[in-house]
Formats: structure tokens, C-alpha cells, sequence
């Protein structure tokens, strides 16, 4: 007797995408309850919820296992391609969409395929020098990124052993600047200009379009000039293991890079750093190499900086969820709802998960984050330094006061105020000199000094509206 095969679900019927009701994602719970802005989500719609974003309906993947489904693609069905995009081909996205600008970047977020394949090449050769920690590129750039860390604390404690300060503002967002800076090979002379530009592009105030356009062509150049002379740097890499690239090409990666490195990785060092402040109970005092890494796991976990990742489309009509998903409906991803999910937590409280490796604050697939191993060591040299410079630091707010950065995509501290006390013999930092690297660069090494960290900080203090961001 053959065994009984039950008959497949029908197909969910309802409505489509643009004539469901759907729910704001912006609104103020959203950027100060996430976890109960999401599980009143998963509570209503289950796995996948429709949901407006700045005014396009899109669908929200809050399910663990439907996230991670859509992120390996195991029958390629997913395009990330803006032209698999349905209602944008037909003119229903309006043209001042704020995100749309970003997601019209032609870089390898957007791309599918052989494309795709072809620019993370380049991605992983490029990366290999400053991730691979045998090699004397990696070892230069933690000497330098202790360096700019303690040049960065010099400066916001340089008022006394004791005091305030703002860990986002002042620390975990200007270090990766500085560290894209290096990356990229920008002459120190522009460095000042570049970091402050990159800082206006990545906050979008309204200044941004000419930061933007002025970091685009500085990025531009410098690519340019690693085609007829390269360097030990980022691009210079990339071009020799893809040589036939462009320079409209890799300057489009570059840009990217200042994002995801400067933005992304900053969000997590203020995340990491305020996991160890508000969870301190002696901690601090033992606090050893493992033990940073699993607070930055933490830290990606609680609070992943991409909250949603950028639009997917299915080539395909799909079931998800309770869903019916046609193809071309825009498909976000939520990593900060996916930690939520029984599927994940094993129906324990997110606060009781400390060592998962499974989170998808990285993605998973074919566009699993590349810089995933520098990213963790910038964060973790970051705490480290403050943990070795302080010996006391608390938060100046109580914890459910601190302000929070949001957007439809990233979600970070706004402002991290603490007040310090410098640990005895911290005045003066013992960072050892970057060792050299193999060949001399093309371009002056772009380490900032202490005057331009004094600079930079300066600059911001006098723009309010730039710290308020």
C-alpha cells in the first residue's frame, strides 16, 4: 500500500501587494521599542507583514527560517536587481523616493549572477592583506586603528581624567571614517575634508547631495590613479585581481565601503560598547580578548546595525508566510526581527542568548558581508583601547533614555554619553608606531595625526545640527 501523500496548501488568496492595508514601519516604537514593535507585527501577520516604507509598500520578513530561506536561495529565485523591481518599471515609485538614490548605486548590493560573482572577486582579493592577520598589511592596519583609537581619546578626554563625553559622536563613529580614509589611500592632506564629507553623506542632512558628489569625485580620482599607479591599498588590490574593471566600477564599491565600514561598523562599536557599560557588574575589570568578541556578537545580535537589509525581489510568485508574494514585490529582510523569532531564541528572552553564532547580522548567501573579519577586529581593537584608557565608565543617561539613530535600514545610538576616569598612566597612549608594509604606497600614508583628529572633532562641535543627527 502506498503511502499517503497529503495534497499541497492551496495558495493563500488576498489581495495584492498595493491594495493591502499596510503598516508603518517608521513610526516611534519602531526607533525606541523595536522588540515590540516587531512582535506586535509577528503577533498580527506571522512571519511576513506588509508594511510602508516612506511610502512604498513593501514586505517585512520577520521569520527566522524564511529569512535565512531567501538569503542561501537554494533554487535562485531572489534577484537583488532594481530592474526586477515590478512597480518601478511601471512607474509607481515615486521619483523623490529618499532611498531610491542608494538603491540606484550600481554597485555589487544590486547586482545577481556572474556580475555579482566578477566584484566579489575583486571584494576578496582586496580584503585578503588587511584580513588575513599573517600578513604585514593586516598587522599595519590594527597598529594604525590602535593608533587612531587612542588619538580619538586623547582628544575627547583631553579636558582632565575625569569627565564627559559622547562614545558615538566623539569615538565609534569617526574611528572607521578614519579607517576608510587609510583604506581608500587618501592623501593626509585631504583627510580632514574627506572624513567630515563622508560624516554628511552617511548622516543624509541637508548638505549631503554636494558632500556626495564631492566624496563621489574625490573617490573617482583616487581610483583613477591606482589604475596607472598602484599602492598598497584597498582599490589597488582589487584592481590586480580584476584587472578589466572600471573606474566607474570600483569607485562604485568604494563609495559603498565608506558606508558599510564607516556606517555599519561604527553603529556596532556604540552597540558593543554600550552592551559592556550597561551590563558592567566587575566585568570590566577582567574583561579579556574572548570576552570583547562575545560582547560584539552580543551587540550584533541585540542590536544589528543594518535593522533591515536593502530590497529583494522573486523572479518568481512565491508563498511566504501567510503570503502570497508575486514577483517583483519588494522583499525586506529584518535580521533585528529574525533574532526575535522562537525560531531563533528557542523561546528564550533575546537577554538570555550569549554565544549564538547563527544571527544573520551578516547576512548569509551570495551576499554575505565580505568584510565580516575586519569589521569584528576594528570593534573589537575599538573597546579594547577604551577599556584599557578608562578605568570607570558609566552612562551620564539611564539606558532606556539613550537616544537611537533610526532609518528603514540602520538603527544605532545617536549619542553614547558616559562620564570616564582615565586609568593611571592613560595620558599618554603606548601604541607602537604601524609596522611597514612590504612596498612603499604610491600616496603619503593617510594617518591622521592628533591635530587632525583635534580638527575633526572641533568641526563637528561647531555644527550642532551635524551631533543632533
Amino acid at each position: 500500500m502506498e503511502p499517503h501523500t497529503p495534497p499541497p496548501e492551496p495558495p493563500p488568496v488576498h489581495p495584492p501587494l498595493a491594495e493591502l492595508a499596510t503598516e508603518a514601519l517608521l513610526t516611534r516604537d519602531y526607533e525606541t521599542r523595536p522588540v515590540l514593535f516587531y512582535e506586535r507585527l509577528r503577533a498580527r501577520y506571522g512571519p511576513v507583514a506588509p508594511v510602508d516604507v516612506l511610502g512604498v509598500p513593501a514586505w517585512l520578513v520577520l521569520g527566522y527560517p524564511q529569512m535565512l530561506d531567501v538569503l542561501r536561495d537554494p533554487r535562485g529565485l531572489w534577484s537583488k536587481r532594481l530592474d526586477s523591481w515590478r512597480a518601478r518599471c511601471e512607474g509607481r515609485v515615486p521619483a523623490d523616493w529618499p532611498l531610491l538614490p542608494a538603491f540606484e548605486i550600481d554597485s555589487s548590493v544590486f547586482q545577481d549572477g556572474p556580475g555579482l560573482a566578477r566584484l566579489r572577486t575583486a571584494w576578496t582579493a582586496g580584503l585578503k592583506p588587511f584580513q588575513d592577520r599573517s600578513q604585514p598589511q593586516a598587522r599595519a592596519l590594527e597598529a594604525a586603528i590602535r593608533r587612531y583609537a587612542d588619538d580619538l581619546i586623547t582628544a575627547l578626554a583631553g579636558h582632565g581624567r575625569t569627565g564627559t563625553a559622547d562614545l558615538a559622536g566623539q569615538y565609534a563613529r569617526p574611528l572607521p571614517l578614519m579607517i576608510v580614509n587609510r583604506l581608500l589611500g587618501f592623501p593626509a592632506a585631504r583627510g580632514e575634508e574627506l572624513l567630515m564629507d563622508m560624516w554628511r553623506v552617511l548622516d543624509a542632512g541637508p548638505d549631503a547631495a554636494e558632500a556626495s558628489a564631492r566624496l563621489g569625485a574625490a573617490v573617482a580620482e583616487v581610483c583613477a590613479a591606482r589604475f596607472a599607479a598602484p599602492a598598497e591599498d584597498l582599490p589597488s588590490y582589487m584592481i590586480a585581481a580584476v584587472p578589466d574593471l572600471t573606474v566607474d566600477e570600483l569607485a562604485r564599491e568604494m563609495v559603498m565601503l565608506i558606508g558599510l565600514v564607516g556606517d555599519h561598523t561604527g553603529t556596532l562599536i556604540g552597540s558593543t560598547v554600550a552592551e559592556v557599560v550597561i551590563g558592567d557588574s566587575g566585568v570590566r575589570a577582567s574583561l579579556s580578548a574572548g570576552m570583547i568578541a562575545e560582547a560584539v556578537n552580543r551587540a550584533a545580535i541585540a542590536s544589528p546595525p543594518m535593522a533591515n537589509l536593502t530590497f529583494r525581489w522573486p523572479r518568481a510568485d512565491v508563498r511566504l508566510g501567510a503570503y502570497r508574494i508575486a514577483a517583483g514585490d519588494p522583499v525586506m529582510l529584518s535580521p533585528a526581527a529574525a533574532h526575535l523569532d522562537p525560531a531563533f531564541t528557542g523561546g528564550r528572552s533575546p537577554d538570555a542568548i550569549y554565544s549564538s553564532r547563527a544571527h544573520l547580522s551578516w547576512g548569509a548567501g551570495a551576499h554575505a558581508c565580505i568584510g565580516r573579519e575586519l569589521a569584528t577586529v576594528i570593534t573589537t581593537i575599538a573597546v579594547e583601547r577604551l577599556f584599557e584608557r578608562f578605568s570607570a565608565l558609566s552612562l551620564a543617561l539611564p539606558a532606556d533614555q539613550l537616544p537611537w539613530r533610526s532609518s528603514p535600514l540602520m538603527r544605532g545610538l545617536r549619542a553614547l554619553p558616559v562620564h570616564y576616569e582615565l586609568a593611571p598612566g592613560a595620558d599618554v597612549p603606548q601604541t607602537p608606531a604601524p609596522a611597514p608594509v612590504p612596498q612603499t604606497p604610491a600616496e603619503p600614508e593617510p594617518a591622521p595625526s592628533p591635530s587632525l583628529v583635534q580638527r575633526f572633532l572641533r568641526a563637528l562641535r561647531r555644527d550642532p545640527q551635524e551631533q543632533s543627527r
